[in-house]
């Protein structure tokens, strides 16, 4: 029963975490089916989401020898999307869940924890599966992206469908200025724009994978620190061990003086 609670907080907590992470540095690109583009949606995405992976990875096959970390990470961070999605843009701002479909990013995932098992080495599993992971980002995603890329005809201009989805539902207090549009080919079209994000999209992932994995390597470290307010004042413990009070007396000289006048 402890174990199950522990899994359900660790689970909620991720979510969350993750989940505000993914928003505020990668939610503007993910957040409509018009402004998913082929060149900074697939270019910033899937470096974004390689972060907790990585550091997940470092704990969970460090401490437990699990190679689920990324695949865990990434159905916490899908958990929290499809709340937002369905609970915050559908049933309270009334945008049609068709408008607000979440990336997919389990593909990459999962080889990203194969190639942890396989390698069993963080540099290897960084140059080959965070490299996948970014680049299996723009495939994984297209078979249910491309209806939205075909042209339709609207009051005699040419639009995709995504685009005409979005203009429909106005977006009120939205940034457009970062709203990337393609003129001429209308995202219609596959175009070598995306194949060349995702390469470059998948070399910073390494470099991405390589830092998050330090940093949950540094968080996961469990540090104590000296209670020297405590010993300044007199108040050690007396049945602390005589190791540990020479080790106070040697922290600090003035806290040395004063043991030593005690």
């Amino acid at each position: 029963m402890f174990d199950l609670l522990v899994a359900a907080i660790l689970f909620l907590a991720v979510s969350g975490a993750f989940h505000l992470h993914y928003m505020l540095t990668a939610g503007d690109w993910d957040m409509w089916i018009d402004w998913k583009d082929r060149q900074w949606w697939v270019t910033l995405t899937p470096i974004m989401a390689i972060t907790f992976p990585a550091a997940l990875q470092y704990v969970f096959w460090t401490k437990f020898r699990l190679p689920i970390a990324a695949t865990f990470a990434v159905v916490c961070l899908l958990f929290g999307q499809w709340i937002n999605r369905y609970f915050g843009f559908h049933l309270w701002s009334y945008f049609p869940m068709s408008e607000v479909i979440p990336a997919l990013l389990i593909p990459g995932a999962l080889v990203l924890d194969v190639a942890l098992l396989l390698t069993g080495n963080f540099l290897f599993t960084a140059m080959s599966g965070a490299f996948a992971f970014a680049l299996l980002f723009y495939p994984a995603n297209w078979f249910w992206l491309a209806p939205y890329r075909l042209p339709v005809e609207v009051m005699g201009q040419l639009v995709s469908v995504g685009d005409y989805i979005s203009y429909a539902f106005t977006r009120t207090a939205l940034p457009e200025y970062i709203r990337l549009i393609e003129r001429g080919t209308l995202r219609t079209f596959g175009g070598h724009s995306a194949i060349i994000a995702s390469f470059f999209s998948a070399f910073v992932s390494i470099l991405m994978y390589l830092a998050w994995w330090h940093i949950g390597m540094l968080l996961a470290r469990v540090v104590t620190t000296p209670n020297t307010l405590k010993n300044f004042m007199g108040l050690t413990d007396k049945d602390e061990p005589a190791e540990t009070a020479q080790k106070a007396i040697d922290g600090t000289s003035l806290q040395g003086r004063f043991v030593a006048a005690e």
